[in-house]
């Protein structure tokens, strides 16, 4: 990488179709010229741990109850009351990435497969805890199709709406942020600190910026549906073909549980690749690379936004994080239930489910929460199990 102020990054590798953005290009932030890869190294810290910017010093709410709130027959049990629930100890961010495709040009949509209509839904989420002490960062995935009941709510236009069973993925297509964390945290029992939500452009101008990204499978990956095609081994990606690799959900019979797993490993390679460039250590480029980042203005769809400040106070506490400190999981799940006039759902395994949440609430690591773990010790979780996995065990070798 260049000097954070010098020559600007190589271009991305040469296997990148023309319709992904080059790393040459420089972007003019607020008076101040920056390389695409230092526009990347943001939206990485923001992808893995955008929510540490300040200690949380608050009472622990008390673990939901099951049942409580009305859950519809295989959803997590929900907590009451339109505040949600109390802050705890560390952060809580929601990481959601939306299937939006403002931005994105007709080449890319031609070369990357992205030429449906969007469906303006959150397509991944995950919940991102950070120690009160900054010393572990917890990544829970949530599956899109999760059973759950989206609490009543007045739309922009003034139009009441009462509560109803649905997937996950709906409140953001109906609420927008506000509906979706009040809808998380009533299925976790977690108050949600920070919410952080990033399109198709965005991600594919990261990864551009960092001029590719290395992802590695064990076999060939191929998914008609995206046009992802990878060999076996490490390869570089474009930003791209880095959304088709994250995306892809057809290359297995795990669906949306496989497509999970390997969102998991890019964010760990997002991680490791700006850990060595000293961008976490540099409030000055921080600062800058911030600006590029947020918004200027109250566009962002949460009251819930971060700032310049917020994004330099993050990157001290984030300094010394390795990927040993890292831990990710999937929430424990029941089966697949069909619901009529919903479809085929994700059901959590509520007592499983309540375990975990338990641990994040204490701030405690993942690994705590051994009641929901399967019987005997596997670091490869089947797709309804909860198996807590290090940052460095997924890295790429």
């Amino acid at each position: 990488m260049s000097d954070f102020f010098g020559s600007p990054s190589s271009p991305p590798p040469s296997s990148s179709p023309p319709a992904s953005p080059t790393s040459s290009k420089r972007w003019t932030v607020r008076g101040v010229r920056v390389s695409g890869r230092q526009l990347a190294a943001t939206a990485l810290t923001a992808v893995v741990a955008l929510a540490v910017f300040e200690a949380v010093h608050t009472v622990s709410s008390p673990a939901p109850t099951a049942g409580h709130g009305g859950a519809p027959p295989g959803a997590a049990a929900s907590v009451s009351g339109n505040s949600g629930p109390a802050a705890a100890r560390g952060m809580n961010v929601l990481l959601v990435g939306l299937d939006a495709r403002d931005g994105v040009t007709a080449q890319q949509k031609a070369a990357f497969h992205l030429g449906g209509a969007a469906c303006h839904c959150t397509d991944t989420m995950m919940l991102v805890h950070v120690a009160e002490n900054r010393r572990r960062v917890s990544v829970v995935s949530l599956p899109r199709d999760s059973l759950t009941r989206i609490p009543a709510y007045t739309d922009k236009k003034g139009k009441a709406h009462r509560s109803r069973t649905a997937k996950l993925n709906a409140a953001y297509a109906e609420g927008g942020a506000a509906l979706t964390m009040r809808t998380v945290e009533q299925m976790t029992g977690l108050h949600i600190d920070r919410f952080l939500p990033v399109d198709f452009a965005r991600f594919m101008k990261a990864v551009d910026g960092l001029g590719g990204l290395d992802v590695c499978t064990d076999r060939p990956l191929k998914d008609s549906a995206t046009g992802l095609d990878l060999p076996a081994g490490t390869t570089r990606l474009s930003g791209g073909r880095a959304l088709q690799y994250a995306r892809s959900r057809h290359v297995d019979n795990q669906a949306d549980f496989g497509r999970i797993q390997r969102q998991q490993k890019f964010v760990v390679s997002f991680v490791k690749e700006i850990a060595d460039d000293g961008t976490l250590r540099s409030p000055a480029r921080m600062a800058i690379l911030a600006s590029v980042l947020l918004p200027e203005t109250t566009a962002v769809p949460t009251e819930r936004a971060f700032t310049v400040k917020d994004m330099v106070l993050l990157a001290r506490d984030l300094r010394n994080i390795g990927l040993d400190s890292l831990e990710f999981s999937t929430v424990p799940v029941k089966g697949f239930v069909t619901v009529k006039g919903v479809g085929s759902t994700v059901a959590w395994d509520a007592a499983k489910s309540a375990a975990v949440f338990r641990a994040v609430r204490a701030d405690q690591s993942l690994t705590t929460a051994t009641a929901a773990m399967p019987a005997g010790h596997r670091t490869v979780a089947r797709r309804n199990e909860f198996v807590p996995v290090k940052g460095s065990e997924l890295a790429c070798p």
